[in-house]
């Protein structure tokens, strides 16, 4: 953790986690219990934002089972969007700290290809694929869509278990 101070005053804003410097494809900034990270599609970024949803959330407070939790839902929803929209697609990640858990937003730029809930059992032989949005439903009830500045976002929110 660091200490913010507001140049010249001396003041004392919070506590943060150190976050990796900013990088072509990739801008990383703090938000109100968490982060917020501009990326390009890239197996550096996926990577990186995947140990920051690990990390950070627990530098504020969250408990490692549901940091490693968000990660899951962050890896699939990266996936997801890179499967939808094509490699190297810009989005926008929020990860970030609640009274009850840990918001996961991820915004693609495709606000006409929503996702879709399967209506075909996890377990069935028919279910090629789309299991991830199944998995979803169990670990962040209630996740949706909504539009976006970018084109769409993905909102998950993953319950603590404190």
């Amino acid at each position: 953790m660091t200490t913010l101070t507001i140049s010249g005053t001396g003041t004392m804003v919070a506590d943060l986690p150190v976050l990796p410097s900013s990088v072509p494809g990739f801008y990383l900034r703090h938000r109100a219990g968490g982060f917020v990270a501009h990326i390009t599609a890239s197996e550096f970024a996926f990577s990186t934002v995947r140990g920051l949803t690990a990390s950070v959330p627990v530098a504020y407070g969250a408990d490692q089972d549901t940091a490693d939790t968000a990660r899951w839902v962050v890896s699939e929803l990266l996936g997801n969007s890179v499967r939808a929209c094509g490699d190297h697609v810009p989005l926008v990640i929020e990860v970030y700290v609640t009274g009850r858990g840990i918001q996961v937003n991820v915004h693609d730029p495709a606000a006409d290809l929503p996702p879709r809930h399967s209506t075909v059992a996890m377990d069935s032989d028919a279910a090629e694929s789309g299991r991830g949005l199944g998995l979803l439903d169990m670990l962040a009830p209630g996740w949706d869509s909504a539009p976006s500045p970018v084109g769409k976002q993905i909102r998950c929110h993953v319950v603590g278990s404190k």
